[in-house]
């Protein structure tokens, strides 16, 4: 029998040291995780990176973590922020220049999702972060806030800014209409 395990008593066993527990409570945010990363980065190879550094700097850093807090945004936070350390460095710049060819994908889908993902891609690094965690990871103004390092109110005014900005960048849509 599988006995329902609250979020509390998953934190209190992983800082204690069980992996098991630290698996169930970050696994759901695995998916999340990699978007955000993929989005940061363009590149799934250098997101899967990202995501896996940020899991062993969550479990190091699990003992900081503050008691009632949402684990979502706090772990997102870390992931961001790896992203960030990951375009610091002298690599990124050098993998900057081979992002010139648009990687390709198995499954391109359909003509407006290429529109929109290369809209997305032309956006400001930042515009397109706040976007993502938005739109496509449905994160509260409030939560964007935390990872980003905002208040929710500038971060809703960025987000509207960078959505302006998608719109204008994603020009045949209204052409289409």
């Amino acid at each position: 029998m599988v006995t329902a395990t609250t979020t509390a008593e998953l934190l209190e066993r992983s800082v204690a040291g069980d992996r098991a527990a630290f698996e169930r409570l970050f696994r759901p945010l695995y998916d999340d995780a990699f978007r955000l990363a993929s989005a940061m980065l363009s590149d799934a190879s250098l997101a899967e990176d990202a995501v896996q550094e940020s899991l062993f700097k969550a479990w190091r850093k699990l003992h900081t973590f503050r008691t009632g807090e949402d684990v979502r945004p706090w772990f997102l936070t870390i992931v961001a922020n790896q992203c960030r350390s990951l375009r610091r460095t002298r690599w990124w710049s050098v993998l900057r220049v081979a992002e010139v060819d648009a990687p390709a994908r198995p499954d391109p889908g359909s003509a407006d999702r290429l529109d929109l993902e290369a809209a997305l891609a032309r956006l400001p690094r930042r515009a397109r972060l706040l976007l993502v965690l938005r739109y496509y990871l449905d994160m509260s103004y409030e939560d964007i806030g935390e990872v980003v390092g905002a208040s929710p109110t500038a971060v809703k005014s960025s987000t509207h800014r960078a959505l302006v900005k998608l719109r204008s960048a994603w020009g045949p849509l209204e052409a289409a209409e």
